[in-house]
């Protein structure tokens, strides 16, 4: 019997084998919590975040998908602030549904390609 985190963790492993971000395509992962919606952009070699973006200073009351929205907006913004226009996308092990379709569109839509 495996709980919905260990099922998420053993799918992440297994993009996180193919996934890598490099200087050049950097890695834009996401992480989703029951309230809250993270975005980071990584550059794998180096081991270092290039640009991050959340929803803990987003203050309005809207939905969760169009929080994931506006964190979307936000590190397309800030990832093209630090110079970077192509990422790969990281899911981190969550179904391409909801709140990280979302978070995924807004960013394509603020520039960033993937």
């Amino acid at each position: 019997m495996t709980t919905k985190d260990a099922r998420r963790i053993k799918i992440k492993k297994g993009i996180r084998g193919k996934v890598s971000g490099t200087t050049e395509r950097p890695r834009l992962t996401v992480f989703r919590s029951n309230k809250q919606i993270y975005a980071q952009v990584i550059d794998d070699t180096t081991g270092k975040t290039l640009a991050a973006a959340s929803s803990l200073k987003i203050e309005e009351k809207i939905s969760k998908k169009e929080l994931a929205a506006k964190v979307g907006e936000l590190i397309a913004k800030s990832a093209q602030e630090a110079g970077i226009q192509v990422v790969v996308f990281d899911r981190n092990g969550y179904l391409y549904h909801g709140r990280i379709k979302e978070l995924a569109d807004a960013a394509r839509n603020g520039g960033l390609k993937f």
